[in-house]
């Protein structure tokens, strides 16, 4: 499916960065018809590639690799020490009362409504989330705001849990906006639109910007 081929933004011999389309997992999954991934077509390319971190299938945007396993090891530890700085760009669906602000709720799986995630005060992981508000439209059923989203951890499904959670779910989310929001909205509106981090090999301060496409 050529629609679904991730687009190099930058490669040399120590990493990659793609834009991953929506509607592509970033690695495989279970069963033969998930294999076709992220990971599986940029190795074509580049074999030594390794995943460092994850997108949601619905996700679209930035993603860093690491091209050997000291480039993977380097770039697992920046992000498992908050090194890595990323921004999403959102529609989600009301106005948003507070031009900036943080959630800052746990989760954990939903085992039985997998892959769900869902806030657990007592059993789930910290997950904090900064937003801001930078546009809102429409009136009623139609308002809209367009939010920057800045994960402070990375948990799955952390944005779209959040928001959800303080009432403005992202349009066109199967998962956690009510239903009629992805039956109008042909794809999720969230996009990882910047990532910045230190080049693990030469330390050299690294930014990349991926227009949104919404």
């Amino acid at each position: 499916m050529p629609h679904l081929e991730p687009r190099i933004v930058y490669a040399d011999d120590y990493i990659i960065v793609a834009e991953k389309p929506a509607g592509l997992l970033s690695v495989p999954g279970r069963g033969e018809h998930k294999q076709d991934c992220l990971i599986a077509r940029i190795q074509k390319t580049y074999p030594d590639a390794r995943i460092v971190h994850r997108l949601d299938y619905d996700t679209s945007g930035l993603i860093v690799l690491a091209r050997g396993a000291e480039m993977h090891r380097r770039l697992s530890m920046a992000f498992e020490k908050r090194e890595v700085d990323k921004r999403y760009f959102a529609l989600v669906h009301g106005h948003v009362l507070s031009q900036d602000g943080e959630v800052d709720l746990p989760l954990i799986v939903d085992w039985p409504n997998r892959p769900r995630q869902m806030v657990d005060p007592v059993n789930g992981r910290r997950a904090l989330t900064n937003y801001r508000v930078l546009e809102r439209s429409g009136m009623g059923a139609e308002a809209v705001s367009r939010v920057e989203l800045e994960p402070v951890t990375g948990r799955s499904h952390q944005l779209r849990v959040h928001m959800m959670t303080i009432g403005h779910a992202i349009l066109g989310d199967s998962l956690y906006a009510p239903p009629e929001s992805a039956e109008r909205h042909p794809r999720l509106h969230l996009h990882a639109a910047m990532l910045a981090f230190a080049h693990p090999e030469t330390k050299r301060p690294m930014k990349f910007v991926s227009p949104v496409p919404f």
